[in-house]
């Protein structure tokens, strides 16, 4: 077990290696493997169990009766898996879960999370972040998904990061594969949006960052 990426992880960051494996020996837990394309959890399921990605990508994906489909969010190595669901009035998964490569993920039943978070308060505070920061990305996405555009969205998302962090200079989240995962989109469609951009002067585009040229120019792609 990658107890590097455990350490690292949404639920256990700033515990040392020896606190999470001796967290992991009094919880109890399993690991279970997914392939491509595999289930994790179903629309409406009951959501008993947590999880923590160890390898791999899934995504969460919700249909629509017209045939449509919204990506909602992809969950990589260290990010947990349907803690929202498994504490909500309701206590059902709200959309499909699905194994965009072949992935491992911990689970976790609910209740002995809950007690796990009884015992460790650093566990409780890194639960009760991710929670917060999952319903303010999500408060984003929403706004994100309002844009039909891929430009519009690229703008969106290259404005939010760069008032963010104060600078004009917004890395690219690991690969321009995830980002277009981010927002919905397709990577080959996203490289031509950003080639465009960088035609038009409003951005200069390396692999891993984006160099905002022209904010105004950005905010005026989000009127059009």
């Amino acid at each position: 077990m990658n107890e590097h990426l455990l350490e690292n992880s949404t639920l256990f960051k700033g515990l040392s290696s020896s606190e999470v494996r001796a967290i992991l020996e009094e919880t109890p837990h399993h690991v279970q493997c997914y392939d491509k394309g595999e289930t994790i959890f179903h629309l409406m399921d009951e959501a008993a169990r947590i999880g923590i990605v160890l390898e791999g990508c899934v995504q969460a994906q919700k249909s629509f009766a017209n045939g449509s489909q919204v990506n909602v969010t992809s969950r990589f190595p260290g990010q947990m898996l349907g803690p929202a669901a498994a504490f909500s009035e309701d206590r059902v998964y709200p959309c499909d879960v699905i194994a965009l490569q072949p992935s491992t993920i911990m689970m976790f039943q609910r209740e002995d999370m809950l007690r796990m978070m009884q015992k460790n308060l650093r566990v409780l505070q890194n639960f009760t972040t991710e929670i917060s920061s999952s319903t303010y990305l999500l408060q984003q996405r929403l706004e994100l998904f309002s844009y039909n555009g891929i430009a519009q969205r690229a703008a969106f998302w290259l404005l939010t990061q760069s008032r963010k962090t104060g600078h004009l200079t917004v890395a690219i989240p690991e690969s321009v594969t995830r980002w277009a995962m981010l927002m919905n989109v397709s990577r080959p469609s996203l490289h031509r949006e950003l080639r465009r951009m960088e035609t038009e002067g409003l951005i200069r585009y390396t692999p891993h960052r984006i160099e905002i040229i022209s904010p105004d120019g950005l905010e005026a792609l989000l009127d059009t």
